[in-house]
């Protein structure tokens, strides 16, 4: 276990390797950007793209639906826990006007695509990705640095379901490497006052979530349930919290994702960019192309 100066001095390392590597890879050809595997998905937003690798953890509708819910003004600056291929911050650079967004990933192949898909988007100026424990975030970053958090937290305890034997998978879908306790231990110190969380999670643990969030400071504001169907029960949840905010929450109405026919629902269809009738997009994201 690192102390507190060696996590600095780990944080300051990380930091300059990453604009070290970004300027290297601003030279990178179009044909380079992709490893073997890797794909370009069609983000249908000011024209980006994301890397994404099938035999890795790729992005579902609970991304785009967080990067949705969640709100960043003029100035501010979001930070997202746990960004996987960096989905978040570039959804979210797009539909706001903040003035930076952060990734901060644990597992080094995630946040390799995250960082080629932040340049192939020339997006490096507004997006940072930072290979980093979401345990240290608060040492890595400094406490209130951030208006903004999002997080996409692992939804399984590690008793939960049965263990997937790719890596990658069950990291990003059971709590191996941080827990509830950690995002929103972390969440707490890295929100200015009055700052805002914002997690997609499941509603089969939602009295936990809201104890927890109490007890780290940050008071549920609003929540949203998600239906996969409109006469199907919730199978996930959007929440925002606010650091320092006084008890009061609304909840608003729920979202359904799909029609009868399994395609999606015109509030869907906006949020991934898509005008009322169009095709819909891939089931489990959105279409992509390979290299």
């Amino acid at each position: 276990m690192m102390n507190k100066q060696e996590i600095l001095q780990e944080g300051g390392r990380r930091m300059n390797e990453t604009e070290a590597w970004q300027e290297k890879e601003c030279r990178m050809s179009r044909q380079e950007i992709l490893r073997e595997g890797e794909r370009l998905d069609d983000l249908q937003t000011k024209g980006y793209e994301i890397i994404q690798h099938p035999g890795r953890f790729c992005f579902g509708i609970d991304a785009v639906l967080l990067s949705s819910f969640a709100k960043v003004k003029r100035g501010e600056q979001a930070i997202d826990l746990g960004t996987g291929t960096g989905i978040v911050p570039i959804l979210l650079e797009s539909k706001n006007e903040g003035a930076s967004y952060t990734g901060l990933e644990i597992q080094k192949e995630s946040a390799d695509m995250a960082r080629r898909s932040v340049l192939y988007n020339k997006l490096q100026d507004k997006i940072r990705i930072v290979t980093g424990d979401i345990k240290e975030a608060a040492d890595l970053f400094g406490t209130a640095s951030f208006e903004v958090v999002t997080a996409n937290p692992p939804y399984m305890t590690r008793e939960h379901g049965v263990r997937n034997e790719n890596e990658a998978l069950y990291i990003a879908r059971h709590e191996v490497c941080c827990t509830l306790d950690d995002v929103l231990r972390e969440s707490s110190k890295l929100l200015k006052y009055k700052g805002r969380l914002y997690m997609v999670h499941r509603p089969f643990r939602l009295a936990e979530i809201f104890v927890k969030m109490c007890a780290w400071g940050i008071e549920p504001k609003r929540m949203r349930l998600v239906c996969p169907y409109i006469n199907k029960e919730p199978n996930m949840v959007l929440i925002e919290g606010l650091r320092g905010g006084k008890p009061r929450i609304t909840i608003e109405p729920p979202l359904v994702v799909y029609e009868k026919d399994g395609s999606y629902t015109p509030e869907v269809l906006e949020m991934y960019g898509e005008m009322k009738g169009a095709e819909p997009a891939n089931k489990i994201g959105l279409n992509h192309r390979t290299n």
